[in-house]
């Protein structure tokens, strides 16, 4: 992420808004200048996607659009549809299409994961649709870490929504043989495991470690409907090296140079 620009406006549920830019530039986002902000776990979800040629490629709980929007960098010619429920966050989403240009491959259906997708599916995102759901689904269960403040940090945070029923939303939305790819705490693996047990195979789980010498924090699992493929245990990703810095592999996919896939 590069330095972040004035401030564009005030909203009323997020606060000041400003503009920051990520993929070395690539990317512009307008998103609140306190509370939950992009980082890391939206470019690394990105980068560990497959290609998908067209898609389309659902993000659920996509926030500002950051995992979507830079998908759409990264592939050009993805189509993506960006599913969040924040009215205020879903609008940003949209404008952050425009002002990447991607507004004609990228649109925002207002919905919450979890439900029975009506609303979802009256704003053209039916059942079997997917190709493939990309999702960094909020990390605490509530009650399990201390609620911050601020309510789209608080939101992004904390879970109201298991997250079994997010892959079971996401089970819903893909054609067969599509796939889903989540990122998420290290310590969720197990939960993640059991809820791919129904539907999905060829599992692929690779761990991310701040340093080498650390467990991992988070693990980016990649899953596909309908497969029989046994699982695999993918090479860990390693961030930072003793020098604290990002290694060179780190650096190239925050940068949007690289793959994980």
């Amino acid at each position: 992420m590069t330095g972040e620009s004035m401030t564009y406006e005030i909203l009323p549920g997020l606060g000041a808004i400003g503009e920051d830019r990520l993929l070395g530039g690539q990317l512009r986002l307008l998103q609140p200048k306190k509370g939950h902000r992009a980082g890391s776990d939206a470019i690394l979800l990105a980068a560990a996607l497959p290609a998908l040629a067209e898609g389309p490629l659902v993000d659920f709980g996509a926030g500002v659009g950051t995992a979507g929007l830079a998908a759409a960098t990264r592939q050009p010619a993805l189509s993506v549809v960006l599913v969040e429920r924040d009215p205020e966050l879903a609008a940003l989403a949209a404008r952050n299409a425009g002002l990447n240009g991607l507004d004609q491959r990228v649109r925002v259906v207002l919905a919450a994961i979890g439900e029975r997708g009506d609303g979802a599916l009256l704003a053209g995102l039916p059942d079997g649709s997917a190709a493939w759901v990309a999702m960094n689904p909020p990390f605490f269960e509530a009650g399990a870490t201390r609620a911050s403040p601020v309510p789209n940090r608080r939101a992004a945070h904390v879970a109201d929504t298991p997250l079994t029923l997010w892959l079971k939303a996401a089970r819903r939305a893909l054609r067969p043989r599509g796939g889903v790819t989540i990122i998420h705490r290290a310590e969720a693996l197990g939960e993640i495991l059991a809820a791919l047990a129904t539907g999905f195979g060829e599992v692929a789980i690779r761990p991310v470690q701040a340093l080498a010498e650390r467990p991992a924090i988070r693990v980016i699992v990649s899953a596909r409907l309908g497969s029989r493929k046994p699982a695999v245990l993918l090479p860990a990703l390693i961030l930072n090296g003793p020098d604290g810095r990002f290694t060179p592999q780190s650096e190239a996919l925050h940068r949007g140079e690289a793959y994980l896939a």
